[in-house]
């Protein structure tokens, strides 16, 4: 799993079933208290929670677990958000999104 902020959305005519009515978002991880990108862009599936351009998600990156958030067993995915972030504490240090 990793922390990451919603860059873009994808669009696509033609998708498996499974995605159908289904958000593609591209995500960038990223360190969670100082915002600065860790990773390179990927594409995850909104997990139903709304996310959109600007939002701080929370990821999985690993496809059974992807499969079960989606209640899917077949759905050829892999990335998935599964949650949106209000806030990060570690130690004495707390950020907070909006």
């Amino acid at each position: 799993m990793f922390i990451a902020e919603v860059v873009g959305s994808v669009w696509g005519t033609t998708r498996h079933p499974s995605l159908h009515k289904r958000k593609l978002l591209l995500v960038r991880p990223m360190d969670p208290l100082t915002e600065e990108p860790s990773g390179e862009v990927t594409m995850a599936l909104d997990g139903g929670f709304g996310a959109g351009p600007g939002s701080v998600v929370l990821v999985v990156d690993e496809g059974n677990s992807a499969r079960i958030i989606l209640k899917d067993p077949k759905a050829p995915v892999r990335t998935v958000v599964c949650g949106i972030v209000d806030k990060v504490l570690m130690g004495a240090t707390e950020k907070k999104y909006d």
